[in-house]
């Protein structure tokens, strides 16, 4: 930990590494917000809470910077709550355990929070300066954004005043971003039947793990399993072959993570437990080939349990797993418009089949909006075929790219000039928040970057150790070169 604090820019570390000390999964952000505001009130600093549980702080400008453009610099408080299986750690409660590995900052066992308390530490940063040239500032901090952008959504119109928004939220140094996905979530429940167990038959547990995960949107093109699709293709195999019968099924537990663990427990014939158990280990062999690229600790494998006393009803089964089988899942479609972007993407990101019910949750991404609901609807119509009822809610708009945008053209100048570079310009497959800003506030010229940080939603997050620094002198220098009113 003296490590991470250690770090340059100090500023900016230090911060980072109180805020790694702060529980703060996704609605539950009181903590984060109180710290922020303590911070604020301590640099004498306006503070406005609004009725979502936004944080707005305010800074004049420093002298000689009172004509420039308002600028206000976003950044979200919450942060994905994701850990490895065998690491005890509870997201509401556990300070993260942030080291210095080389490189890279990680954390132990548990996703880090560079996603999105790097851009909250440089903000703060730059309303702690006292020698950072800047117009006026106003700073906005959002909750929930990971689980559904409420705090986007609730923003009311009158609270800003900037004409700039800066987003701090995007993954790769050297690049801005002038566009990004639009969402929406897609949810399918139907109540089943249940019926006493079968005599004569052996009861097993399916695991599927040590998948990677990771970031629903950033990481979907690179075509890593979904534990919840290999888990109920299994499933149409050995209803067929051995004719199991399924207790319970669940996988996945948020809508933005590509799920990378999924547990079952089943039955099957007690004659046929010798080669049901070959059969299981084939499957694991076949998923370690397909996968050996990017899933190389695959494993899918079973191990004998008690008998359950009830069994999901034989029709049901047969509808649930097919339309799991058939859920649309991963890319749907390239973008047309930028080359190497995913336009359309579905994560089939949490399955559970329990106590007579069936849940499964999707988040379907586009930048086109008609496909992406096209996209939805296509899901919707594989649940509806076996009568379970479909909700969709949480659509949030994409943001358009503005290719002639003025922060653009300052901020390509700018870092063309430190690092004698022109930065890549790129729109995002992942939510940002801009789309939902833009609504509320149209007006704003918008623009998001960061630093690099790699496989966030999941155990493996980092964030590049250098690309930080970087970043936070870009995001200096550029607060300096903001353009009069």
């Amino acid at each position: 930990m003296n490590n991470l604090q250690n770090l340059e820019p100090k500023q900016v570390w230090g911060i980072f590494h109180e805020i790694t000390q702060i529980p703060r999964p996704s609605k539950k952000e009181q903590k984060i917000a109180d710290y922020v505001k303590k911070f604020a009130a301590d640099h004498k600093l306006e503070t406005v809470v609004d009725k979502t549980g936004n944080v707005i702080i305010k800074k004049s400008a420093t002298k000689g910077m009172e004509n420039r453009k308002g600028v206000i610099l976003q950044a979200h408080l919450d942060m994905v709550p994701q850990k490895n299986s065998d690491k005890k750690h509870d997201f509401e409660k556990d300070p993260i355990e942030a080291l210095v590995d080389g490189e890279w900052v990680r954390a132990n066992g548990t996703t880090l929070g560079a996603d999105n308390g790097i851009g909250v530490a440089a903000a703060m940063a730059v309303l702690a300066s006292k020698d950072i040239p800047h117009g006026p500032i106003e700073v906005l901090f959002t909750i929930d954004e990971e689980t559904g952008m409420t705090g986007a959504f609730g923003l009311k119109k009158g609270l800003l005043r900037g004409d700039i928004l800066i987003n701090l939220d995007s993954e790769d140094e050297g690049e801005l971003y002038v566009g990004c996905a639009g969402g929406i979530d897609v949810a399918a429940t139907k109540k089943y039947t249940e019926e006493k167990t079968p005599g004569a038959m052996a009861a097993y547990e399916i695991f599927a793990r040590g998948l990677k995960g990771g970031h629903s949107g950033v990481d979907i093109p690179l075509g890593r399993a979904n534990s919840n699709k290999i888990m109920f293709r299994f499933f149409m195999q050995a209803e067929s072959d051995f004719r199991i019968r399924i207790a319970e099924a669940e996988g996945g537990d948020l809508r933005n993570a590509i799920p990378r663990e999924s547990h079952a427990v089943i039955v099957v014939p007690r004659k046929s437990a010798p080669e049901f158990e070959k059969f299981v280990k084939n499957y694991e062999k076949m998923y370690r080939k397909e996968f050996a690229e990017t899933e190389p600790t695959l494993s899918f494998k079973c191990k004998k349990t008690d008998l359950p006393e009830k069994v999901m009803n034989r029709d049901d089964q047969f509808g649930i797993i097919r339309a799991v089988f058939a859920c649309p899942n991963g890319v749907q479609r390239m973008s047309q418009a930028m080359k190497g972007l995913v336009e359309t993407s579905n994560n089939l990101a949490i399955v559970r089949c329990k106590k007579g019910k069936f849940e499964a949750y999707n988040l379907t991404r586009s930048s086109v909006d008609s496909s992406k609901e096209s996209t939805a609807w296509k899901i919707a119509a594989v649940f509806h075929l076996i009568g379970a009822k479909v909700s969709l809610s949480g659509s949030y708009p994409g943001w358009k790219p503005n290719m002639e945008s003025p922060i653009l053209k300052t901020m390509s100048g700018v870092y063309k000039k430190m690092y004698n570079k022109v930065p890549d310009i790129k729109a995002i497959h992942a939510g940002l928040e801009c789309g939902l800003l833009g609504g509320v506030y149209p007006g704003l010229d918008m623009i998001s970057f960061g630093p690099t940080i790699r496989y966030p939603h999941s155990p493996d997050e980092k964030v590049h150790i250098e690309s930080v620094k970087k970043f936070f002198d870009f995001l200096c220098a550029t607060l300096k070169e903001i353009p009069v009113k």
